[in-house]
């Protein structure tokens, strides 16, 4: 195997070359680390790249491999790893995009991470996010923008921009990323990638809460539906004192991808209230993605034309209160995050536990509109992905219009609590790709995970890389 091949394998696959003796994880790391050096200054993935330690922990694997210690390895021993730049990993900046905490080094590890670090898994390094993680592009001042590797004019996204980047050029085996209003799906449908926002209470936010009432959840991102479904395994569970969670299911979330999901009812729909429809090429995604499934054997029709208009007011006065939340300088804000800051300011007690209020009545009346269906198939976002500064010049309030109407289809689960994944689905005239996303019923991650990988496996993706990462 070249050493391209390798750095595209699932993450999965390379831990079972490791566990056989086939590749080292010092040389795995080194294989990234490597490639992260030539193709991370075009693109912008990663803030930080924690070579030293990297290689450090690589080579205290090697060594225990070499000594024969093989015994109850953790399944992703010595695979490496990116962790998106909202969590903290001990000895690493932690920025949050901001140019004036570049420097600010983590004291310990987010829970999070340390299950992470208990799985086996070699970080590499902290991977780019919008500033505060407020954006669906990553393009925070101070940094560098993150590119989509497939082409370079285009966004990959974000928040989670970064992270899917990285994964998309081959600089990481598997990310960890989070989604508050498609912050791992937008990037998954930008960058060709699996993207899995889990259930509410799926994944801790341990020590600190989460901050957006609810709406928030860390997740994987994958080069495949299984890789996606091995590291939501290793990132769920309770912590002690987390305020709502699931427990897990018997069998693993990775167990079920190897389960056929039965015949199942599948609604879809290609436009929704009050955006409109969906671009030709997003639609054209889930209508071809419909005429698979129902080849497959399953029960696909189209659902009424949903409208999520009473959602939009209640999700933003949220989503901009944790900007005085964070209490960060106005000076070391943005532009558009300075805008919502003074919005936010604005916004009263009583006006945000309103739109609380708001958002789970509405909540509820999206789990009773998905309730017919044992999946929703819809698209990711509105429109294929946009270039790199394209809403750069606009104003405030165009750029909010702006995100609003691109990333409209995700935003409704992060209120549901649903879970929600985006899988890759063809490319548009740019050579970027676009996706679809599947929605589960509450905490039935595992129904659309059987789904997902059906779908893979009738359709594979893997083959497809961009040019740009064959070194």
């Amino acid at each position: 195997m070249n050493l391209n091949d390798l750095a595209f394998q699932p993450a999965l696959k390379q831990a079972q070359l490791i566990q056989s003796g086939e590749i080292s994880p010092l040389a795995l790391t080194e294989l990234y680390l490597s490639r992260i050096e030539t193709l991370n200054p075009q693109l912008g993935s990663y803030f930080t790249v924690m070579a030293e330690a990297a290689i450090a922990e690589a080579k205290a694997k090697t060594e225990r491999l070499a000594q024969g210690d093989c015994t109850e390895l953790p399944r992703f021993f010595g695979v490496p790893i990116s962790i998106k730049d909202l969590n903290s990993v001990a000895g690493a900046p932690c920025s949050y995009g901001i140019r004036f905490a570049r420097d600010r080094i983590a004291s310990q590890d987010d829970p999070l991470v340390q299950r992470i670090r208990q799985a086996g898994f070699v970080i590499l390094g902290k991977t780019a996010t919008s500033q505060l993680g407020s954006f669906p592009y990553t393009e925070p001042p101070g940094f560098p923008p993150a590119r989509n590797p497939w082409n370079l004019e285009y966004t990959p996204g974000g928040s989670s921009g970064g992270a899917a980047a990285a994964l998309a050029a081959g600089l990481c085996a598997i990310s960890q990323g989070s989604d508050g209003g498609g912050s791992l799906r937008g990037p998954a449908f930008c960058c060709g990638l699996v993207g899995l926002k889990p259930s509410r209470g799926r994944v801790s936010f341990a020590p600190v809460g989460e901050r957006l009432n609810g709406l928030a959840s860390n997740g994987p991102l994958g080069r495949t539906v299984a890789d996606a479904a091995a590291l939501l395994d290793v990132m769920s569970g309770y912590v002690l004192g987390d305020p709502y969670w699931l427990s897990d299911p018997e069998p693993s979330f990775l167990d079920w991808t190897q389960r056929s999901p039965g015949q199942l009812r599948i609604g879809y729909f290609t436009a929704l209230d009050p955006i409109g429809a969906a671009h030709p090429v997003c639609q054209q995604a889930v209508l071809d993605t419909a005429k698979r499934l129902e080849a497959l054997g399953h029960v696909v029709e189209e659902t009424c034309r949903p409208d999520f208009s009473d959602l939009i007011e209640p999700f933003t006065v949220v989503w901009q209160c944790v900007l005085a939340e964070a209490n960060v300088p106005w000076f070391a804000l943005e532009r558009v995050n300075r805008w919502l800051l003074g919005r936010a300011k604005r916004t009263n007690s009583g006006a945000y536990l309103r739109a609380v209020s708001q958002l789970q009545v509405v909540a509820r009346q999206i789990v009773k509109f998905c309730q017919p269906y044992d999946v929703l198939l819809l698209p990711v976002c509105m429109e294929p992905a946009v270039k790199v500064g394209q809403w750069r010049q606009l104003r405030s309030a165009r750029v909010l219009d702006n995100i609003i109407h691109w990333i409209a289809p995700c935003p409704p689960f992060n209120a549901s609590g649903q879970p929600a994944l985006s899988l890759p689905a063809g490319f548009d005239p740019n050579g970027v790709p676009v996706g679809v996303q599947l929605v589960g019923r509450p905490a039935a991650e595992t129904t659309l995970l059987a789904l997902a990988a059906q779908l893979e496996a009738a359709h594979p993706w893997i083959q497809h890389r961009p040019a740009i990462a064959q070194l």
